[in-house]
């Protein structure tokens, strides 16, 4: 996935920082990490970023030093980096598709949008637009091809 730019960055960030306070207690970040599908412990996440909260600049780098990680961990192997690619759609699409059913609605997609920070007033239209842009056989929500096709023209 393409790198989020400081302004995403900083509605995630307070959108997390539930009490207001200009930190995000692990508390928080496990919040974040538990909508998008992923778990881990207080101590884990601790051990990672080295302290017990984190100020917006904290948050900004480590996001960076995961993407850092993350491209300086691709293979030089195009072949791999597709299937991780793929992969990565895979677990996207997951945490996009709530009930499990092998599409993402509207309403889905407004609200993992929503929850990340990334909607505003005009959610509703906003997510129906992307909707009706990208489903290819006019069935009112995404399938898995469809939301790929989707993401790659975001990441590009």
């Amino acid at each position: 996935m393409s790198p989020l730019n400081t302004d995403d960055l900083h509605r995630i960030f307070k959108n997390l920082d539930q009490n207001g306070d200009g930190f995000l207690s692990l508390t928080e970040l496990e919040s974040l990490l538990e909508r998008i599908g992923m778990q881990s412990t207080q101590d884990e996440l601790e051990s990672v970023v080295g302290k017990t909260n984190l100020d917006l600049l904290d948050f900004v780098s480590l996001y960076d030093a995961i993407v850092k990680q993350k491209i300086g961990g691709e293979s030089q192997d195009g072949e791999d980096d597709d299937e991780e690619l793929e992969n990565d759609l895979v677990e996207a699409f997951k945490v996009y598709d709530k009930d499990g059913d092998g599409f993402i609605s509207r309403e889905e997609l407004e609200r993992v949008l929503t929850q990340l920070g990334f909607l505003n007033e005009n959610a509703s239209q906003n997510c129906e637009t992307m909707i009706d842009t990208y489903d290819m056989n006019s069935d009112g929500v995404l399938d898995f091809e469809e939301f790929k096709k989707m993401m790659l023209v975001i990441e590009s």
